[in-house]
């Protein structure tokens, strides 16, 4: 079942939450994975694209886990796809995209105080490059920095957030793992 809503209209997201609930039951688990690229050389950042990144990537963020968060239950599990670029790119003009990535990142650690009283644990996966559409043209220049020889698979993410989204992860909360072949070392 797919609901389309636009992640940086609040009552868009609520709606969605709403009829997610209403088709399919109580919410137990929600990954929050919206987000967008963009990159310039800082003399170049508009403030169209510092609103983008900020609106999709944080704002958005924010309302997909506050809709999420109310009408969840204890146990229940909410994780972020963030980006190992939270800790350094190393690359001239990702200072944007990584702000909103570090921001999303404290925003996590910080909820995680006011949620987990109530059961609810939150988490934050940082992908490093991941062999996705928004990677595709730029991959092949980040592949000397893996340590592993390769660039991630979304199976290789998929494979954490459903470990997080289990029992298993039930003592973790308002962490940021980073899963990026080494790419941050």
């Amino acid at each position: 079942m797919a609901i389309k809503a636009d992640s940086t209209d609040k009552h868009a997201v609520d709606a969605a939450v709403h009829q997610t609930v209403e088709r399919l039951g109580p919410l137990k688990v929600a990954v929050v994975n919206a987000g967008i690229y963009r990159s310039a050389p800082l003399e170049e950042v508009s403030s169209q694209m510092l609103d983008e990144l900020l609106n999709i990537n944080v704002r958005g963020a924010f309302f997909a886990i506050q809709s999420a968060a109310s009408v969840m239950g204890s146990g229940a599990r909410i994780i972020t796809i963030g980006s190992s670029v939270a800790i350094r790119s190393g690359f001239a003009g990702g200072g944007l995209y990584s702000m909103t990535k570090a921001g999303l990142a404290a925003l996590v650690r910080e909820l995680a105080v006011e949620i987990s009283p109530r059961g609810i644990t939150i988490n934050n996966v940082q992908p490093g490059p991941v062999e996705t559409e928004i990677t595709a043209g730029f991959l092949d220049a980040m592949l000397p920095r893996s340590h592993v020889g390769r660039v991630g698979q979304p199976e290789d993410i998929a494979s954490l957030v459903s470990y997080i989204a289990g029992s298993e992860s039930s003592y973790m909360t308002g962490t940021s793992i980073t899963m990026d072949g080494g790419f941050v070392l």
